[in-house]
């Protein structure tokens, strides 16, 4: 799955990779600032692209708009860091927001673990030649009736694995779905019909992506050949 993502370009250099504006994002420049590692499990803020034509901010960890209690959007964000596109129009939390509330998740790289008996080695992984790439997300709005505060929060959609990935995440063997560029602003269309949406839910091209295995801290990179991993 998805848990760990990487966030480490600058507001202003987000906003125009995705022609939109960083307004939002300055707001929020101390807590989004080139974050390295990104952990769901604090439910953090994150830059989102919608239709909106500025980057948005939003808690990861979807809460659906029909949760009724603070105490149920707690729990039930907890379940809802990923979304599977198997099981994505079937699931009552994400079946409203995959037809009508999808966005971008944008990343420079994520963390997922191989596992080799006792042993968990962390990998980063990246795209060769997008610097900022963009993960398949949906969003939904969350109104807290007895506060009256809204809550816009987010989930990353995971596929099957390719070759480099799947020797990589070698338990649960699932990767985010990755839009190409061609296909972002595509994907953002309200209007797609579940055939199209279904289209762009599948395993990137391995041959476009590289890892590296980094000390659990995250800290100190060591490189590792890629070619050795597509041939495992």
């Amino acid at each position: 799955m998805c848990f760990h993502n990487s966030m480490s370009a600058k507001a202003i250099k987000l906003a125009a990779r995705y022609g939109r504006k960083s307004d939002i994002v300055e707001i929020y420049q101390d807590i989004l600032n080139e974050q390295y590692h990104v952990n769901a499990f604090n439910f953090p803020k994150y830059p989102i692209i919608t239709t909106s034509d500025e980057v948005q901010v939003f808690n990861w960890g979807l809460i659906p708009f029909w949760v009724k209690t603070e105490e149920d959007a707690e729990e039930i964000r907890r379940m809802t860091l990923n979304a599977r596109a198997d099981t994505i129009f079937e699931k009552p939390s994400f079946r409203e927001p995959i037809m009508k509330k999808r966005c971008i998740v944008p990343s420079t790289g994520y963390f997922e673990w191989r596992h080799e008996e006792s042993k968990k080695i962390p990998y980063y992984i990246y795209l060769k030649d997008e610097p900022i790439f963009s993960m398949a997300g949906i969003y939904d709005r969350w109104l807290d009736k007895e506060t009256g505060e809204e809550y816009d929060t987010f989930s990353i959609i995971t596929t099957n694995t390719n070759l480099l990935t799947d020797y990589i995440h070698n338990t649960k063997h699932r990767m985010p779905a990755i839009l190409s560029k061609e296909d972002e602003e595509k994907w953002l269309n309200p209007d797609l019909q579940k055939a199209d949406i279904v289209s762009l839910l599948k395993p990137y091209d391995a041959d476009k992506m590289n890892a590296y295995i980094i000390e659990s801290d995250f800290i100190k990179k060591a490189p590792t050949d890629p070619t050795i991993l597509q041939r495992a």
